[in-house]
């Protein structure tokens, strides 16, 4: 019989776009005892935690709570409870994730415009404007930082002028929400898809969304044809609608899933315990720390990564007027392989950072700093690093002037929390 040796992941400083490196107190809160999800502790367990994402989505929602699974299961139970077949819905694409959108989109049965921005830069939100008024779609869908190409998309305006139209604006907000201001009231919202493994520092598998009472009267719409469908007196009356309109997944069911976290706890699944504890804990670090504290402190590990790739005389990839400040990017240098210096940084000094997808695919690296890893010691750590591989890789590189523009910065302005 074969036998297998203790679990013991080796240590590593993560420092890509998600996953991040997790608080040793979220990983302490999920080694807690198991409680049944209707007991009320539990149950006051999951109210709370309501009310911190109210806080971190920066909402008077009535609505917001966690879906179980990955960052994309969040996005997919928005899509899939309010995307009607035949519903018009726009996506402007500037990146990986645009196209995902898209592709959700079109399994629902939607028809499916976009507009396409080259990578590395951002929609003027005039561009989307312009469109959203000509063409009038139902829903437009957006991702507010692209995580595969390192910027981020302005949307106060385009959430005003979707107000304005009666348009739905449903946003992917997985790479920026507790990193960098995501402001769902003010900016006009309505629908706002997070994830835990990114600048939560929680691990994966829970999806944060929030979501206002224009998009709540569509799933209750689509929630009385399905009971209208399944109870013989309802669906004898002539108004009954279309069979197509039932929201047509189960586990992903917005109205099913509200019914769960209302007062009314009607079962739907069993909540994951350990994660809901994981996810409480984080978002009580997080208000602890402050939205505005934490916001400053991924600016000021930006600017201590960035100041320090450029003094080793490295460009940085991509418009810097959009760029996303928890995640920086560095075209890979002519001649180089991309892949041996990400394969020397994590067997010679335990750092992983990440490469990209599509056009991207081997060009760039991405340096992620979020949640906890967006720490000092992280950022200083991995630029001596990278300038250790580069010289071995044959890059020039101005030696030690990195880590010394990078100390600058943490030593010019407030120390951040997360030393």
């Amino acid at each position: 019989m074969k036998t297998y040796g203790d679990l013991s992941p080796s240590l590593r400083t993560i420092m890509t776009p998600g996953p991040v490196e997790v608080d040793p107190r979220v990983l302490r809160a999920m080694s807690y005892p198991i409680l049944g999800q209707f007991d009320p502790e539990f149950t006051g367990l999951m109210n709370q935690t309501m009310e911190m994402l109210r806080s971190l989505f920066v909402t008077d929602n009535q609505w917001a709570f966690p879906v179980d699974g990955t960052s994309r299961s969040g996005i997919e139970a928005v899509l899939t409870s309010l995307i009607e077949p035949g519903d018009t819905v726009f996506v402007p694409v500037y990146g990986r994730f645009g196209y995902l959108l898209m592709e959700i989109a079109e399994r629902c049965g939607a028809e499916v415009s976009f507009i396409e921005k080259e990578w590395g830069s951002v929609f003027d939100p005039e561009e989307v404007i312009r469109h959203l008024r000509q063409h009038r779609p139902k829903i437009a869908a957006m991702v507010h930082g692209e995580t595969s190409t390192g910027c981020m998309q302005p949307l106060k305006e385009i959430g005003e002028a979707c107000r304005e139209l009666d348009i739905l604006l449903v946003v992917d907000a997985v790479a920026t929400i507790g990193g960098t201001p995501v402001e769902t009231d003010e900016w006009k919202l309505d629908a706002v898809m997070g994830g835990t493994q990114k600048c939560l520092s929680v691990p994966s598998g829970l999806a944060p969304i929030t979501y206002n009472d224009r998009v709540e009267a569509k799933v209750l719409r689509r929630k009385r044809i399905e009971r209208g469908l399944r109870d013989p007196k309802l669906a004898a009356a002539p108004s009954r609608e279309p069979a197509g309109l039932v929201i047509r997944s189960n586990y992903f069911d917005l109205a099913q899933l509200q019914d769960y976290w209302s007062p009314a706890r009607l079962n739907h699944h069993t909540e994951a315990t350990s994660m809901l504890y994981a996810l409480r804990e984080g978002l009580r670090i997080l208000l602890e720390e402050g939205l505005e504290a934490r916001f400053a402190r991924h600016r000021q590990c930006e600017q201590a990564l960035t100041a320090g790739i450029q003094a080793m005389g490295l460009p940085l990839y991509g418009n810097p007027a959009c760029k996303l400040p928890v995640v920086t990017c560095i075209p890979v240098p002519d001649g180089v392989d991309g892949e041996s210096v990400r394969s020397m940084l994590l067997e010679d000094f335990g750092i992983e950072i990440a490469s990209s997808f599509g056009p991207l695919k081997g060009k760039i690296w991405r340096i992620g700093t979020m949640g906890f890893s967006a720490r000092k010691k992280n950022v200083l750590h991995v630029l001596g690093a990278l300038e250790a591989v580069l010289i071995r890789h044959g890059v020039s590189v101005a030696r030690g002037e990195g880590v010394q523009a990078a100390l600058d910065v943490y030593r010019n302005g407030k120390e951040a929390s997360y030393a």
